[in-house]
Order: C-alpha cells, then sequence, then structure tokens
C-alpha cells in the first residue's frame, strides 16, 4: 500500500498564483506533495487514487480569523436573536424578532429551571426592534425573583433583571460608567462594557471564558468549523493561563478534532508585564493544532451599541456612548510593552477614533523598537478612513474587516448609528487593497454565523438585509474575496508558511465545495454547499 493518496476534483482553486489551479493534489503524510495534472503528481511514484470528490470543487481550508470559542458552548444559554441561526449540530434557531417572542421564549425556559439558577439568554439586539429597548421591567415579568441576563449579539452589553442587578449592587444612585439609568436614577437593566457587566457576570457565576475552555464547548466549535469548511479557527479573546489550558490541548490532540485552534490571549486580564510573560511560555506549549501566542487587545465597544469611540460628528441619531474598554494612556503603555517583547498582537477598533488612537501607540511602540514583519491586525476596523489605511501600510499593520456587518447591520448604521456617508464606507475592503495593506474579512462567531463564503458575498456585494448596496466602490472581486478568507487570513496569523493555499509542501488542510466559487453567479456565492 502506497503512502501517497491522490485526490482528484473537478477543480481545485489553489490560491498560489503559480498555478491557480489544478485537477489533482497529492498527500502525504498529512502535507501536500504535489499539485497539477494526473501526470504531474503521478512522477511521485506510487500511489493510490481518492476519487470521492471527482465531481466537486477543493480549495484550501478556510481560515476564520476572527471568531470565539463560545460560538460552540453559547448554544447552553437561550438563544433570543433577531435572525435564524445555526446550532452546532446543524439544527436551525429560529429569529425572534419583537421584544414579546424574546419574552415568551425566555417565560418557556425559565418554566423548566428546577433550582434557583441565573436564566441567560444570548444573541437579543435592541437595535433591530422598534420601541423600547429591553429593560429590567420586561424581564421582571419572566421572573422577579430569579436572576435573568440578556447578552446582546454584540456581546458588549447585556440586560438584567432587577434582582441580578440586585446581587450585583446596582441600585438607585449608581454611578458607574455603562450602567444605564432610568430618569430618577435608578439602573434601567441595560449595562454597556466590560467594566459594567463584570459584576453582575462574576456575581451569578456566568463566565464566557469558561465555555471558552470547556471541553464539549470546544468540540462543539470544532463542529460549528467543520460545517463551513473552516480548517484553521481562532479564539480571539481568551482569558488563557498555564493552568486552565489543558482542556484545549486535550480536545485538539484528539485525531477527532476537525480544526486547528488559534487563541489569542486576553491582553487586558492584569499587568502588561506579567501578560506578556504568560504569552511568552504559552507560545511554547504549540502544539500542531493548538497555536498560542498572539495576544488581543480590546479598546473600544460596539458601534450598534452605541460604545464604540466614534470621532465627530460622533454618532447620527442616538447617544454619543463611546466607552473605552482601555484608556488610551494605558493603551499606549501596553503596546510598546508588548511590541517591545516581540510579541504578535491584534487590536479590537470598531470606531475610528479607536482605530487612531491604536495606529497612534503602534506608531510610538515602534519608533522606540523598530521590528520588521510585527504583522499587528487591527480586528473590525469598520471605520477606518483612508488616511488610516494609509498609517496601517506604513507601519507594516494588518487589517481583518468584519465584512458579514454590511449585511446584518449596515440598515441601521445607514439609518441610525453613522449615518449614510459614512456607512457607505464601513469594513472598507476596496480601500483597504487599493493602498496595500493585507486584508483579512471575518465573521466573529457568535456576532454573526461562521460562514466564510457568506462572509466572501458580503465583501463582494455589499448587500444589506433590506437589499441595499451600501457603498459600491467598495465591492471587491470574488477572487480577492477568497484569498481574504484564505491566504490573506493565514498571513495575519503568521501561518500563510503552512495554510491558506494548496501548495507543495504546505498542510493539506481542504474545503470541498459543490461548485465553483469562481464560475457562479457573485450574488450566489453564499449558496455554494
Amino acid at each position: 500500500m502506497s503512502d501517497i493518496t491522490v485526490f482528484s476534483a473537478k477543480n481545485i482553486l489553489t490560491m498560489d498564483p503559480n498555478q491557480p489551479n489544478a485537477t489533482h493534489v497529492a498527500v502525504r503524510d498529512g502535507r501536500i506533495l504535489a499539485v497539477g495534472s494526473e501526470e504531474d503528481v503521478a512522477l511521485w511514484g506510487d500511489h493510490e487514487i481518492d476519487d470521492r470528490f471527482g465531481d466537486k470543487v477543493i480549495m484550501p481550508g478556510f481560515v476564520e480569523g476572527h471568531a470565539h470559542v463560545m460560538a460552540g458552548a453559547v448554544w447552553k444559554y437561550v438563544y433570543a436573536g433577531f435572525h435564524d441561526r445555526m446550532r452546532p449540530d446543524g439544527s436551525i434557531a429560529k429569529a425572534m424578532t419583537t421584544i414579546y417572542a424574546v419574552l415568551d421564549t425566555l417565560k418557556e425556559a425559565e418554566q423548566k429551571f428546577k433550582d434557583d439558577a441565573p436564566l441567560v439568554a444570548w444573541g437579543f439586539d435592541p437595535i433591530f426592534i422598534e420601541g423600547r429597548r429591553l429593560d429590567r421591567h420586561h424581564l421582571d415579568e419572566v421572573s422577579p425573583t430569579r436572576p435573568i441576563v440578556v447578552m446582546h449579539s454584540n456581546f458588549h452589553l447585556l440586560t438584567a433583571n432587577t434582582p441580578a442587578l440586585k446581587i450585583a449592587g446596582y441600585e438607585k444612585g449608581t454611578n458607574v460608567e455603562g450602567v444605564v439609568l432610568e430618569e430618577d436614577g435608578t439602573p434601567a437593566g441595560e449595562l454597556q462594557e466590560m467594566a459594567a457587566m463584570f459584576p453582575v457576570l462574576r456575581r451569578l457565576k456566568i463566565s464566557f471564558d469558561e465555555l471558552s475552555s470547556d471541553p464539549e464547548g470546544i468540540h462543539a466549535y470544532g463542529d460549528v468549523a467543520r460545517l463551513c469548511g473552516v480548517t484553521t479557527v481562532t479564539d480571539l479573546y481568551a482569558d488563557l493561563t498555564l493552568e486552565n489550558l489543558q482542556p484545549y490541548l486535550d480536545v485538539t490532540s484528539s485525531s477527532q478534532f476537525p480544526a486547528r485552534l488559534v487563541p489569542a490571549l486576553n491582553a487586558l486580564g492584569g499587568p502588561a508585564e506579567d501578560i506578556a510573560q504568560l504569552a511568552l511560555d504559552l507560545r511554547g506549549k504549540s502544539t500542531d493544532k493548538l497555536r498560542l501566542g498572539i495576544v488581543k487587545l480590546m479598546t473600544d465597544g460596539s458601534i450598534q451599541g452605541f460604545t464604540a469611540q466614534v470621532k465627530e460628528p460622533y454618532y447620527f441619531k442616538g447617544p454619543n456612548n463611546g466607552i473605552w474598554n482601555i484608556a488610551p494612556e494605558q493603551m499606549h503603555k501596553t503596546v510598546e510593552l508588548l511590541h517591545a517583547k516581540g510579541l504578535h498582537m491584534h487590536i479590537h477598533v470598531n470606531g475610528d477614533l479607536a482605530s487612531e488612537v491604536a495606529l497612534d501607540a503602534l506608531d510610538a511602540a515602534l519608533l522606540k523598537h523598530p521590528r520588521g514583519d510585527h504583522r499587528h491586525t487591527l480586528q473590525h476596523g469598520q471605520m477606518m478612513t483612508r488616511a488610516q489605511f494609509r498609517r496601517a501600510k506604513a507601519l507594516g499593520c494588518c487589517v481583518n474587516l468584519f465584512a458579514n456587518h454590511i449585511y446584518y447591520f449596515g440598515d441601521k448604521h445607514r439609518d441610525l448609528t453613522i449615518g449614510r456617508d459614512r456607512a457607505r464606507r464601513m469594513n472598507a475592503c476596496a480601500d483597504a487593497l487599493d493602498i496595500g495593506v493585507p486584508l483579512a474579512i471575518h465573521s466573529d462567531a457568535p456576532v454573526t454565523p461562521m460562514a466564510p463564503l457568506f462572509t466572501a458575498w458580503a465583501a463582494v456585494n455589499r448587500i444589506t438585509a433590506d437589499d441595499d448596496v451600501l457603498g459600491t466602490h467598495q465591492c471587491i472581486s470574488v477572487e480577492d474575496a477568497l484569498h481574504a478568507v484564505t491566504l490573506g487570513a493565514a498571513y495575519t496569523l503568521k501561518m500563510d508558511q503552512e495554510i491558506g493555499s494548496i501548495e507543495c509542501g504546505k498542510r493539506a488542510d481542504f474545503a470541498v465545495l459543490d461548485d465553483d466559487p469562481l464560475k457562479v453567479d457573485p450574488m450566489a456565492l453564499k449558496d455554494i454547499p
């Protein structure tokens, strides 16, 4: 029996400009041995032919450069979102399009409880609901005694009922940034950003970090990835320690786990010096299917939650509620130290002011500690301007833009959050490519569903949920979009030398498609199985 397997396909999209298309790929010991025609690969000697994908299209395994492990485990909680969503088992959770539908779902779930545990839901977003925002009074209707927490879809805000607020010490007269108050000073129930949310989550022992290290949740995350052809997936905000690392190692080492996992250490979890040392220590624990050592900083919040840091003229309709998760001066200090230690940073920036502060911090750090090929990556970058992309290019930075937002939230950004002018250039993939900034695009699952072909479709067509085309100038080609969810994303993770394209010597990570994304109508891109 030969140790070489040759896979045939209707077409192989290699993402390698030297040989963009092929019909056969030879694999030995998990590595690509040869790519080309049957005659080309046969030159390597005895081999076995595998024709199971003979009528399919093979691509490099997709690379999801910004998602979260809790996309698997979060399904232990009640789904309360505005859109239909696929569970890790492939079944569909139906949308809830009114507050009353959400409340009915919560009431049904609450009746099944046999103890006094908190009721937790996720996926809700008030920006889709006309009229009043969800508040403590609504949730008190579900239960006036059981603590209830509803995480918003962006995971930057939550709404709690009165018992949950009281357990956290939030009562009349509370003066904490991010705690929304009623006219008489009583907390309304909505809590914005980490500092305001954390007391409720901690006291109710609701830990999304623990979801990320739960073995069943990690397994489920692998299933989420597998269902959409992702073979390398990030967890881009992980509270890792040397002590809680074992579940990651155990699950990913299994031959049944279908992905490479790249967690990013939460850089706001302690003093910068300690975080830097921990990241370096974790780097040494990396395995083939668990890649450690990158770090994540979170600057601002969510645009649709009005907590992103937006430059003048600020928000179009709504409060200017920008909230820093790390103060700009501390951001400068942390970025300098992590950069000086040789670490690879991924920085959350939604608003254009947050992008400006991050670029300022990176500029200052590079001035003090010049370093080539650092590939620090601005994540989301939704409101970045051409001037900011030019700075990113000059500084050697990458961007990973949130293309899915155009479909899921584009209408609301146009009409409510930032207005038509700025919404036209949101997630400006064409600008990034035109200026030469290395580009990836992402889903931020579970904020939006992980589905790389949908993400590519969103960047190509820029169609919103109400069928508007939001910024035709920023539409990119199918070829560029496919690059952004394969080799482009791999580049931002410093893994392009081994994944992201089908080339001799790289890892044999493949996604198998029913049709050729370069031959279907671009509007059908998201529908290819």
